[in-house]
């Protein structure tokens, strides 16, 4: 059997929710890539309606984009319904959002970010792609640990000796703040890419969507809402000074 060869290539493929931060992450792969593959996973998540959004997404951004249109490839869904299975989170099962005695919110899916990338390795590993693009951030954050920087550094070493690959893990957003966050998209895509992530894309962690807040859809109350919001607020403000 003859193995995908990874020396050369220059494909990524990007960990792709359906949210504000993946959505990000696909415009910014799609503008340093040649090659891009999305990927998504149902885990049994109480806001799968993310997951409903993610062909619009991608149909719009192909339509508004000819030029990124080219380079974007399949989209895969992968199945990880076992990690809901073993998970008693506020994510997974209709409970109130509370911190826990270890200091972690319980919307903290163990080990989500670590299958995550994982299983997108693999993938990458079949389809001949070398980079992964995920949207973890340790600056506006709840805490999670596999969001932190070294946990994808040390991923990335047990990936690539674990498989004899030279994978690359991409974080664009591990640095910067939701309001950075926007600015991001801002600059990669303009303001349609802007309103197109307002809009469509989903981040509450109760699937909540029967309100178009200046932010986007959400409860506004969940620590994901409350982040996307802020976010856009200041990332707005300076444009409404100079106005």
């Amino acid at each position: 059997m003859t193995l995908p060869d990874h020396s050369h290539t220059d494909g990524a493929i990007v960990l792709f929710s359906g949210g504000q931060d993946s959505t990000t992450c696909l415009a910014w792969a799609l503008k340093h890539y040649e090659k891009v593959e999305t990927l998504g996973f149902d885990y049994g998540q109480r806001h799968k309606i993310e997951l409903a959004m993610r062909p619009t997404l991608l149909q719009t951004l192909r339509q508004q984009y000819p030029e990124w249109d080219s380079k974007l490839g399949m989209d895969h869904i992968i199945d990880l319904s076992l990690l809901g299975q073993m998970s008693s989170t506020a994510l997974t099962e209709n409970v109130a959002i509370t911190m826990q005695e270890n200091g972690l919110p319980n919307t903290f899916v163990p080990g989500r970010n670590l299958l995550f990338m994982t299983v997108a390795a693999t993938l990458a590993y079949r389809r001949g792609l070398n980079v992964l693009v995920g949207g973890m951030c340790e600056t506006d954050f709840s805490g999670y640990p596999d969001c932190r920087d070294d946990t994808m550094k040390a991923l990335q070493v047990t990936l690539n000796l674990g498989m004899a690959t030279h994978f690359k893990l991409e974080t664009p957003l591990m640095w910067i703040n939701k309001c950075q966050t926007w600015q991001l998209a801002q600059n990669l895509g303009g303001q349609a890419l802007v309103d197109l992530i307002r809009t469509e894309t989903h981040t509450c962690y109760l699937g909540e969507r029967g309100e178009l807040h200046d932010w986007g859809y959400g409860c506004g109350t969940c620590p994901a809402c409350q982040l996307r919001a802020r976010g856009y607020r200041e990332f707005v403000t300076p444009r409404k000074q100079k106005a």
